[in-house]
């Protein structure tokens, strides 16, 4: 019996909208590319991606954030 693989960690909160201006998801600040491929990043890619967002949500209008 073969076990199941472990859940992947991401930070989506279900929120996807891409912001034209910036190309981050309003609800997670990754990139298109970064949400496409997250899946194939290795863990340590992946946990560097996310120290990452953070910062990057100054890159948003705040205007855009204000209903996420």
């Amino acid at each position: 019996m073969t076990t199941p693989p472990a859940p992947i960690k991401t930070p989506c909160i279900k929120v996807c909208v891409i912001d034209g201006q910036s190309s981050l998801c309003l609800g997670c600040f990754r990139t298109l590319a970064e949400v496409a491929g997250w899946a194939r990043l290795s863990p340590e890619d992946r946990e560097a991606v996310m120290a990452e967002l953070p910062s990057r949500r100054d890159r948003i209008a705040p205007e855009k954030l204000a209903f996420y």
